[in-house]
């Protein structure tokens, strides 16, 4: 029995209903062809290397960069975003040098599980009552969601890069229904950025080589999250008490004034992620890590790079008594962990309690990538290797 085509209108009304109905705040329509200048600006992303270690963008860039690539049949794309705005300015967190600073978007379930149920519920429907086939998106697949919801009206990409909306301001999460259906696209949105620069000037590690453009291996988001190796030493200190992900450039814009808090449960912030001790995250073996951010999109950087993290920023506390659970890691089983420890250590102790710590814990020439760590943390400390 075959479906029974609806008019484009009566479609859209669909859309809009049900994306309402899966609480998403907002919708629009867009074209495949919408977004002509996209290409170019990932082209030039990476022939500069700003996207580091991220491979995958590279293999990816030719269905990346164009949605038909991606899916030939495509002839409407539907952009839809869902508000996660916290319930307080994460900025203050910053100042508390004991706590650590986890994203706000990763405070509770892992989004992408969140909406992509919703968005097959709504796909479904439209392909029942449209017979047109469809694909469903969120942002593990190569497409460019943010020049899409620009196009399509959502918003507009600020100078940092992310999208902005006049109406929820920098907190969406987005995702995109492709589909083989003919819709009216919707007008795109005018960037609103004016001459603010506050996103760029606030940027600790000076991320932003230009209005509009990110070079992601200064980006803390990037360090925190899809660095793999020791984060660079000049980086370091500039990541203060962050270990997953960065809201600096997000919280800071002025068009957060019409931000709301997130009415979804499952990405209201958990309690426990707000604002944990330090010193209780450092004591998280590989059980107690997955354990304690279960369903959460932190658990997917493994133990032994959340340490890693974790320990920038207890040398970065300028707390003394996070020392013995630092000099513990220093022995652990990962050199990714013990080399973080040996820098932690070397900004929590003095000079001389530091030179005896390495007369008994400074590994054999074999442990190179560790020996290096010491090395150069006995050199800032003025002390002979």
């Amino acid at each position: 029995m075959h479906a029974v085509r609806a008019e484009p209108k009566r479609l859209r009304a669909l859309v809009d209903e049900e994306a309402r109905a899966a609480g998403f705040e907002v919708v629009a329509v867009t074209d495949p062809e919408a977004t002509p200048a996209a290409p170019a600006r990932l082209a030039h992303f990476l022939e500069e290397g700003r996207h580091g270690e991220m491979a995958w963008m590279e293999e990816t860039a030719m269905r990346r960069a164009h949605p038909r690539a991606l899916w030939p049949e495509v002839r409407s794309i539907i952009m839809l975003g869902m508000n996660y705005g916290p319930d307080e300015d994460p900025l203050p967190l910053l100042a508390r040098k004991d706590r650590a600073a986890i994203s706000v978007y990763a405070r509770n379930r892992d989004y992408h599980d969140v909406i992509k149920g919703r968005l097959k519920q709504i796909a479904g429907k439209f392909a029942a009552r449209s017979g047109a086939d469809v694909k469903v998106f969120v942002d593990t697949a190569p497409v460019m969601e943010k020049p899409l919801a620009a196009a399509a009206g959502l918003g507009w990409q600020g100078k940092h890069t992310n999208l902005v909306s006049r109406e929820l301001g920098s907190w969406l999460f987005l995702g995109s229904i492709f589909t083989t259906a003919d819709l009216e696209p919707d007008r795109p949105e005018t960037d609103h950025c004016g001459s603010c620069r506050a996103c760029l000037d606030i940027c600790p590690t000076d991320a932003f080589p230009a209005p509009y453009q990110l070079d992601a291996r200064r980006c803390i988001s990037y360090l925190t999250i899809e660095h793999k190796g020791p984060i660079p030493h000049d980086l370091r200190e500039k990541m203060g008490n962050r270990i997953y992900g960065c809201d600096d450039c997000l919280a800071v814009c002025p068009w957060n004034k019409f931000a709301q808090e997130a009415s979804e449960a499952k990405l209201k912030a958990r309690e426990a992620l707000k604002a944990p001790r330090i010193a209780d995250l450092l004591g998280l073996d590989d059980a107690a890590f997955r354990s304690f951010f279960s369903a959460s999109p932190v658990k997917r950087i493994g133990r032994d790079c959340f340490i890693r993290n974790v320990l920038i920023a207890a040398g970065n506390s300028g707390r003394e008594s996070l020392a013995p659970a630092c000099e513990r890691l220093a022995s652990d089983a990962s050199p990714l962990v013990r080399g973080a420890a040996v820098w932690s250590l070397s900004r929590l102790l003095g000079g001389r309690a530091f030179a005896a710590l390495a007369q008994r814990l400074r590994p054999a020439e074999n442990d190179r990538e560790v020996l290096e760590e010491w090395d150069h943390a006995l050199a800032r400390a003025g002390v002979p290797a």
